[in-house]
């Protein structure tokens, strides 16, 4: 099997190169480095197996494989806002150019979405077939429209060309890998934590959201590209729902940190609740999560606190 991963010196896409390996795949692995890095597949660069092509996947390209990942694009707050017009083209023409390579080569592809795609959502827990609150033209508006039209683009490929396509709805997922710098919540955390600085709540820290390790994820997303006869969307998340203040205490309990919560204004359109139903993941896949949280947040702590040392 030939696998293609876009995005795959990112956070998530590293990992997902590491376990295709493990399965014995020949895997390409596509990124742009606009946020993926090096580091990430640095012990992958001996194996014969692994292939890196420096590639933005807004420009075309060709490639013979059997699937095709489609996971490139900017997912943290801080890095899709940075270049919000780069963010939509990433997640629309992606899309577009790897749908076409599909296409011709009849490979089945994985669009790797988002719980954004929910927006602020009025049904709680999301369900597939919820069709989300989003702002159209928001700041955040780039990123969740972005892969509400990339899952659209699958679709239309799927019920016009026939292509064979899967659809994952990814929640909230952490671990090792993640860029300090990467700006999401538990990163923010741990990082501040481990400096004793303040962290950072934005409101008063009752929103909530589900928190997924890597490895549940990889696990997931594997099972989903072969299984047969279903294309999603299939929600893939920890159904275990934290506030963040829940969270912010968590770290500073685990790094034994003399760091101090400080509550700074809401960002606008940010989600007041997030918990994926994973009814569907369980009956199709066969999946659900088997780390909490508690045992990811050592692990990931682990990572960080090697990442600054380094760094240091």
């Amino acid at each position: 099997m030939r696998s293609l991963v876009t995005g795959g010196a990112g956070f998530i896409g590293s990992h997902l190169c590491d376990r295709l390996l493990e399965k014995g795949h020949d895997v390409i692995c596509l990124d742009n480095f606009f946020t993926g890095s090096k580091q990430n597949i640095m012990h992958l660069l001996d194996n014969h197996n692994f292939e890196l092509v420096r590639h933005d996947v807004t420009e075309p390209i060709l490639l013979e494989v059997d699937h095709i990942y489609n996971f490139a694009c900017p997912a943290s707050p801080v890095h899709y806002q940075y270049n919000p017009v780069k963010t939509i083209k990433t997640s629309v023409m992606g899309a577009i150019n790897m749908l076409g390579m599909a296409k011709r080569v009849k490979a089945r592809i994985m669009q790797a979405s988002t719980s954004e795609v929910y927006g602020d959502p009025a049904v709680h827990p999301q369900k597939e077939d919820y069709w989300g609150n989003v702002n159209t033209i928001g700041i955040r508006s780039c990123y969740d429209e972005g892969k509400r039209v990339a899952e659209t683009l699958m679709m239309d490929y799927h019920r016009q060309n026939n292509v064979d396509i899967k659809i994952v709805r990814i929640f909230n997922t952490y671990g090792p890998r993640m860029a300090v710098n990467d700006g999401r919540v538990v990163s923010n955390f741990i990082i501040q934590a481990l400096r004793n600085e303040d962290i950072t709540v934005y409101g008063k820290g009752n929103q909530t959201r589900s928190f997924m390790y890597i490895d549940d994820l990889i696990e997931g997303v594997i099972k989903m590209m072969f299984v047969d006869d279903f294309i999603g969307p299939v929600n893939v998340g920890n159904s275990d729902e934290f506030t963040i203040y829940e969270l912010a205490t968590k770290v500073i309990e685990l790094t034994n940190s003399k760091s101090k919560i400080i509550y700074l204004p809401l960002p606008k359109d940010d989600p007041t609740q997030r918990k994926p139903f994973i009814r569907l993941a369980k009956e199709k896949l066969g999946w659900q999560p088997k780390i909490k949280l508690e045992q990811g947040l050592v692990k990931a702590i682990a990572y960080f606190e090697e990442q600054i040392k380094e760094g240091s």
